[in-house]
Protein backbone atom coordinates (compact mmCIF):
# COMPACT_ATOMS: atom_id res chain seq x y z
CA UNK A 1 0.00 0.00 0.00
CA UNK A 2 1.36 3.42 -0.98
CA UNK A 3 1.73 6.35 1.36
CA UNK A 4 -1.44 8.23 2.23
CA UNK A 5 -2.35 11.82 1.40
CA UNK A 6 -3.66 13.28 4.66
CA UNK A 7 -5.60 16.52 5.07
CA UNK A 8 -6.94 18.17 8.20
CA UNK A 9 -7.67 21.68 9.42
CA UNK A 10 -8.73 23.78 12.38
CA UNK A 11 -11.14 26.73 12.23
CA UNK A 12 -9.67 29.80 14.00
CA UNK A 13 -12.76 30.63 16.07
CA UNK A 14 -12.65 30.73 19.85
CA UNK A 15 -9.82 29.52 22.03
CA UNK A 16 -8.34 26.09 21.35
CA UNK A 17 -8.85 23.59 24.15
CA UNK A 18 -7.30 20.49 25.65
CA UNK A 19 -9.74 18.60 23.40
CA UNK A 20 -8.10 20.09 20.29
CA UNK A 21 -4.67 19.26 21.70
CA UNK A 22 -5.49 15.64 22.49
CA UNK A 23 -7.59 15.04 19.38
CA UNK A 24 -5.28 16.61 16.81
CA UNK A 25 -2.15 18.49 17.86
CA UNK A 26 -0.52 15.85 20.06
CA UNK A 27 -0.64 13.25 17.28
CA UNK A 28 0.90 15.32 14.49
CA UNK A 29 4.31 13.59 14.50
CA UNK A 30 2.61 10.19 14.01
CA UNK A 31 0.45 11.63 11.25
CA UNK A 32 3.52 12.89 9.40
CA UNK A 33 5.08 9.45 9.34
CA UNK A 34 2.08 7.91 7.55
CA UNK A 35 2.26 9.94 4.37
CA UNK A 36 2.13 13.36 2.79
CA UNK A 37 0.37 15.65 5.22
CA UNK A 38 -1.50 18.90 4.49
CA UNK A 39 -2.77 20.96 7.41
CA UNK A 40 -4.59 24.23 6.93
CA UNK A 41 -6.00 26.99 9.09
CA UNK A 42 -9.62 27.24 7.93
CA UNK A 43 -9.91 31.03 8.12
CA UNK A 44 -12.51 31.27 5.32
CA UNK A 45 -14.75 28.92 7.31
CA UNK A 46 -14.36 31.26 10.31
CA UNK A 47 -16.32 33.94 8.44
CA UNK A 48 -19.54 31.89 8.44
CA UNK A 49 -20.42 33.32 11.87
CA UNK A 50 -19.65 36.87 13.13
CA UNK A 51 -16.06 37.32 14.32
CA UNK A 52 -13.96 40.43 15.02
CA UNK A 53 -11.12 40.94 12.50
CA UNK A 54 -8.41 41.20 15.18
CA UNK A 55 -9.67 38.06 16.89
CA UNK A 56 -9.55 36.14 13.60
CA UNK A 57 -5.99 37.32 12.92
CA UNK A 58 -4.75 36.45 16.43
CA UNK A 59 -6.50 33.06 16.43
CA UNK A 60 -4.87 32.21 13.08
CA UNK A 61 -1.42 33.12 14.41
CA UNK A 62 -2.05 31.11 17.58
CA UNK A 63 -3.08 28.00 15.65
CA UNK A 64 0.00 28.16 13.42
CA UNK A 65 2.20 28.50 16.52
CA UNK A 66 0.31 25.68 18.29
CA UNK A 67 0.91 23.33 15.36
CA UNK A 68 4.62 24.09 15.41
CA UNK A 69 4.80 23.82 19.21
CA UNK A 70 3.15 20.40 18.94
CA UNK A 71 6.10 19.21 16.85
CA UNK A 72 4.92 19.76 13.28
CA UNK A 73 7.86 19.39 10.90
CA UNK A 74 7.50 21.85 7.97
CA UNK A 75 9.65 19.52 5.85
CA UNK A 76 7.09 16.73 6.23
CA UNK A 77 3.84 18.69 6.56
CA UNK A 78 2.50 21.55 4.46
CA UNK A 79 0.96 24.10 6.85
CA UNK A 80 -0.93 26.99 5.28
CA UNK A 81 -3.80 29.46 5.53
CA UNK A 82 -6.88 28.47 3.55
CA UNK A 83 -7.31 32.07 2.35
CA UNK A 84 -3.75 32.08 0.93
CA UNK A 85 -4.78 29.51 -1.71
CA UNK A 86 -7.36 31.05 -4.06
CA UNK A 87 -8.17 27.62 -5.54
CA UNK A 88 -10.33 26.92 -2.46
CA UNK A 89 -12.74 29.70 -3.43
CA UNK A 90 -12.67 28.75 -7.13
CA UNK A 91 -13.31 25.07 -6.46
CA UNK A 92 -16.12 26.06 -4.11
CA UNK A 93 -17.75 28.07 -6.92
CA UNK A 94 -17.68 24.99 -9.17
CA UNK A 95 -18.65 22.33 -6.64
CA UNK A 96 -21.67 24.23 -5.30
CA UNK A 97 -23.38 23.17 -8.53
CA UNK A 98 -22.97 19.46 -7.74
CA UNK A 99 -24.42 19.44 -4.21
CA UNK A 100 -28.12 19.91 -3.53
CA UNK A 101 -30.12 22.16 -1.20
CA UNK A 102 -31.77 19.13 0.41
CA UNK A 103 -28.40 17.55 1.24
CA UNK A 104 -27.07 20.75 2.78
CA UNK A 105 -30.20 21.42 4.84
CA UNK A 106 -29.91 17.95 6.42
CA UNK A 107 -26.42 18.58 7.79
CA UNK A 108 -26.47 18.18 11.58
CA UNK A 109 -24.09 21.05 12.31
CA UNK A 110 -26.18 23.46 10.26
CA UNK A 111 -29.28 22.45 12.21
CA UNK A 112 -27.50 22.87 15.55
CA UNK A 113 -26.03 26.27 14.73
CA UNK A 114 -29.29 27.70 13.39
CA UNK A 115 -31.73 26.44 16.03
CA UNK A 116 -31.81 29.79 17.84
CA UNK A 117 -31.30 31.99 14.78
CA UNK A 118 -34.01 33.49 12.61
CA UNK A 119 -33.76 32.22 9.03
CA UNK A 120 -33.43 35.80 7.76
CA UNK A 121 -30.20 36.15 9.77
CA UNK A 122 -28.56 32.91 8.58
CA UNK A 123 -25.77 33.63 6.11
CA UNK A 124 -25.36 31.67 2.89
CA UNK A 125 -21.82 30.80 3.97
CA UNK A 126 -23.10 28.85 6.98
CA UNK A 127 -25.60 26.93 4.87
CA UNK A 128 -23.02 26.21 2.14
CA UNK A 129 -20.20 25.43 4.63
CA UNK A 130 -20.05 21.74 3.56
CA UNK A 131 -19.41 22.74 -0.08
CA UNK A 132 -16.27 24.65 0.88
CA UNK A 133 -15.20 21.80 3.17
CA UNK A 134 -15.63 19.32 0.32
CA UNK A 135 -13.60 21.63 -1.91
CA UNK A 136 -10.84 21.75 0.75
CA UNK A 137 -10.63 17.97 0.73
CA UNK A 138 -10.73 17.25 -3.00
CA UNK A 139 -8.21 19.97 -3.90
CA UNK A 140 -5.38 17.95 -2.36
CA UNK A 141 -6.52 14.49 -3.51
CA UNK A 142 -6.81 13.62 0.17
CA UNK A 143 -7.30 9.92 0.91
CA UNK A 144 -7.49 10.29 4.71
CA UNK A 145 -9.26 13.11 6.56
CA UNK A 146 -8.80 13.00 10.37
CA UNK A 147 -11.88 14.66 11.92
CA UNK A 148 -13.94 14.84 15.08
CA UNK A 149 -17.12 12.78 15.24
CA UNK A 150 -19.19 15.88 14.46
CA UNK A 151 -17.42 16.30 11.09
CA UNK A 152 -17.82 12.75 9.76
CA UNK A 153 -21.08 13.71 8.05
CA UNK A 154 -19.22 16.36 6.04
CA UNK A 155 -16.68 13.82 4.79
CA UNK A 156 -19.52 11.46 3.83
CA UNK A 157 -21.10 14.29 1.84
CA UNK A 158 -17.73 14.80 0.10
CA UNK A 159 -17.64 11.12 -0.79
CA UNK A 160 -21.11 11.44 -2.34
CA UNK A 161 -19.90 14.45 -4.29
CA UNK A 162 -16.82 12.57 -5.57
CA UNK A 163 -19.02 9.66 -6.71
CA UNK A 164 -21.48 11.98 -8.41
CA UNK A 165 -18.75 14.00 -10.15
CA UNK A 166 -16.70 10.99 -11.26
CA UNK A 167 -19.78 9.16 -12.57
CA UNK A 168 -20.47 12.12 -14.82
CA UNK A 169 -16.94 13.14 -15.88
CA UNK A 170 -14.72 10.11 -15.30
CA UNK A 171 -12.05 9.48 -12.62
CA UNK A 172 -11.21 13.12 -11.91
CA UNK A 173 -11.43 13.29 -8.10
CA UNK A 174 -9.82 11.11 -5.42
CA UNK A 175 -12.03 9.37 -2.86
CA UNK A 176 -11.41 10.51 0.76
CA UNK A 177 -12.08 8.58 3.95
CA UNK A 178 -12.88 10.01 7.39
CA UNK A 179 -10.74 8.86 10.29
CA UNK A 180 -11.59 9.35 13.98
CA UNK A 181 -9.08 8.76 16.75
CA UNK A 182 -10.50 6.25 19.23
CA UNK A 183 -8.80 7.65 22.35
CA UNK A 184 -9.24 11.38 22.87
CA UNK A 185 -11.54 11.77 19.88
CA UNK A 186 -14.22 13.42 22.00
CA UNK A 187 -13.01 15.11 25.19
CA UNK A 188 -15.95 16.41 27.22
CA UNK A 189 -16.45 19.51 29.36
CA UNK A 190 -15.11 19.22 32.92
CA UNK A 191 -18.19 21.00 34.29
CA UNK A 192 -20.72 19.03 32.22
CA UNK A 193 -19.26 15.74 30.94
CA UNK A 194 -22.33 15.12 28.79
CA UNK A 195 -21.25 17.98 26.49
CA UNK A 196 -18.16 18.21 24.29
CA UNK A 197 -15.30 20.51 25.34
CA UNK A 198 -16.03 23.18 22.75
CA UNK A 199 -14.26 26.52 23.27
CA UNK A 200 -17.22 28.25 24.97
CA UNK A 201 -17.48 26.90 28.55
CA UNK A 202 -15.04 28.96 30.66
CA UNK A 203 -15.39 26.69 33.70
CA UNK A 204 -15.44 23.35 31.92
CA UNK A 205 -12.96 23.98 29.09
CA UNK A 206 -9.20 23.78 29.54
CA UNK A 207 -7.76 26.36 27.14
CA UNK A 208 -4.28 25.90 25.70
CA UNK A 209 -3.29 29.42 26.81
CA UNK A 210 -4.56 28.97 30.39
CA UNK A 211 -1.78 29.25 32.97
CA UNK A 212 -0.88 25.96 34.66
CA UNK A 213 -2.41 26.99 37.99
CA UNK A 214 -5.77 27.60 36.28
CA UNK A 215 -5.54 24.29 34.42
CA UNK A 216 -4.82 22.41 37.64
CA UNK A 217 -7.73 24.14 39.41
CA UNK A 218 -10.17 23.28 36.59
CA UNK A 219 -9.17 19.59 36.63
CA UNK A 220 -9.34 19.34 40.42
CA UNK A 221 -12.83 20.92 40.26
CA UNK A 222 -14.02 18.56 37.52
CA UNK A 223 -17.45 16.99 37.99
CA UNK A 224 -17.24 13.34 39.08
CA UNK A 225 -19.93 10.72 39.65
CA UNK A 226 -21.54 8.90 42.55
CA UNK A 227 -19.74 5.87 43.93
CA UNK A 228 -16.00 5.36 44.35
CA UNK A 229 -15.08 3.05 41.50
CA UNK A 230 -12.88 4.45 38.74
CA UNK A 231 -14.05 2.75 35.58
CA UNK A 232 -14.90 3.70 32.00
CA UNK A 233 -18.68 3.83 31.69
CA UNK A 234 -19.77 6.94 29.71
CA UNK A 235 -23.48 6.29 30.30
CA UNK A 236 -23.41 5.90 34.09
CA UNK A 237 -20.09 7.57 34.97
CA UNK A 238 -19.55 10.32 32.36
CA UNK A 239 -17.29 12.46 34.59
CA UNK A 240 -14.89 9.65 35.50
CA UNK A 241 -14.97 8.30 31.93
CA UNK A 242 -13.98 11.71 30.56
CA UNK A 243 -11.07 12.02 32.98
CA UNK A 244 -9.90 8.51 32.05
CA UNK A 245 -10.01 9.52 28.37
CA UNK A 246 -7.91 12.60 29.11
CA UNK A 247 -5.30 10.60 31.04
CA UNK A 248 -5.13 7.82 28.42
CA UNK A 249 -4.70 10.40 25.65
CA UNK A 250 -2.01 12.36 27.47
CA UNK A 251 -0.05 9.21 28.28
CA UNK A 252 -0.81 7.59 24.90
CA UNK A 253 -2.13 4.40 26.50
CA UNK A 254 -5.43 2.54 26.23
CA UNK A 255 -8.35 3.38 28.51
CA UNK A 256 -8.17 -0.17 29.91
CA UNK A 257 -4.56 0.45 30.96
CA UNK A 258 -5.61 3.75 32.55
CA UNK A 259 -8.36 1.93 34.48
CA UNK A 260 -5.78 -0.55 35.83
CA UNK A 261 -3.49 2.26 37.02
CA UNK A 262 -6.28 3.86 39.09
CA UNK A 263 -8.05 0.68 40.17
CA UNK A 264 -7.46 1.34 43.88
CA UNK A 265 -7.28 5.16 43.78
CA UNK A 266 -9.69 7.59 45.37
CA UNK A 267 -11.24 10.37 43.29
CA UNK A 268 -8.94 13.02 44.78
CA UNK A 269 -5.77 11.07 43.99
CA UNK A 270 -7.12 10.28 40.53
CA UNK A 271 -7.76 13.94 39.70
CA UNK A 272 -4.35 15.00 41.03
CA UNK A 273 -2.60 12.44 38.81
CA UNK A 274 -4.49 13.73 35.78
CA UNK A 275 -3.74 17.36 36.67
CA UNK A 276 -0.02 16.48 37.06
CA UNK A 277 0.07 14.71 33.68
CA UNK A 278 -1.79 17.48 31.82
CA UNK A 279 0.29 20.29 33.39
CA UNK A 280 3.55 18.52 32.61
CA UNK A 281 2.57 18.05 28.97
CA UNK A 282 0.99 21.45 28.42
CA UNK A 283 3.73 23.26 30.37
CA UNK A 284 6.38 22.14 27.88
CA UNK A 285 3.99 22.80 24.98
CA UNK A 286 3.31 26.37 26.18
CA UNK A 287 7.03 27.13 26.49
CA UNK A 288 7.57 26.13 22.86
CA UNK A 289 4.52 28.17 21.82
CA UNK A 290 5.81 31.33 23.52
CA UNK A 291 9.20 30.99 21.80
CA UNK A 292 7.58 30.54 18.36
CA UNK A 293 5.34 33.60 18.90
CA UNK A 294 8.34 35.67 20.00
CA UNK A 295 10.59 34.82 17.03
CA UNK A 296 7.66 34.66 14.52
CA UNK A 297 8.79 31.28 13.14
CA UNK A 298 5.22 30.73 11.92
CA UNK A 299 5.48 33.47 9.26
CA UNK A 300 7.98 31.73 6.97
CA UNK A 301 6.32 28.33 7.55
CA UNK A 302 2.92 29.68 6.42
CA UNK A 303 4.48 31.47 3.43
CA UNK A 304 6.33 28.36 2.21
CA UNK A 305 3.31 26.17 2.94
CA UNK A 306 1.05 28.37 0.81
CA UNK A 307 3.47 28.17 -2.12
CA UNK A 308 3.45 24.37 -2.07
CA UNK A 309 -0.31 24.13 -1.42
CA UNK A 310 -1.07 26.48 -4.34
CA UNK A 311 0.91 24.33 -6.75
CA UNK A 312 -0.97 21.12 -5.84
CA UNK A 313 -4.40 22.78 -5.51
CA UNK A 314 -4.02 24.54 -8.87
CA UNK A 315 -3.26 21.22 -10.58
CA UNK A 316 -6.48 19.70 -9.22
CA UNK A 317 -8.47 22.81 -10.11
CA UNK A 318 -7.09 22.71 -13.67
CA UNK A 319 -8.18 19.06 -13.94
CA UNK A 320 -11.70 19.86 -12.72
CA UNK A 321 -12.11 22.91 -14.95
CA UNK A 322 -11.02 20.88 -17.94
CA UNK A 323 -13.46 18.08 -17.04
CA UNK A 324 -16.50 20.37 -16.81
CA UNK A 325 -15.63 22.30 -19.97
CA UNK A 326 -14.18 25.54 -18.59
CA UNK A 327 -11.35 26.97 -20.68
CA UNK A 328 -8.04 26.92 -18.81
CA UNK A 329 -5.52 29.69 -19.43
Amino acid sequence: MGKERILTGIKPTGKLTLGNYLGVLKHLPKLEERGESFIFIADLHALTLPIEPQELKQNSIDIAAFYLAAGLNPKKTTLFLQSSVSAHAEMNAIMQNYLYMGELSRMTQFKEKTQKTKSAAIGLGLFAYPVLMASDIILYDATVVPVGEDQVQHVELTRNLVNRFNNRYGPVLSMPKAEIRKVGARIMSLSDPTKKMSKSDVKGDVYLKDDLQTIRKKIMSAVTDSGEEIKYDPLNKPGISNLLSIYASIKDISIKDAEKIFKTSRYGEFKKAIADAVCEDLGAFQERYRKIIADKTYEIVLKNGALKARKIADETLHRVKNAVGLLNE
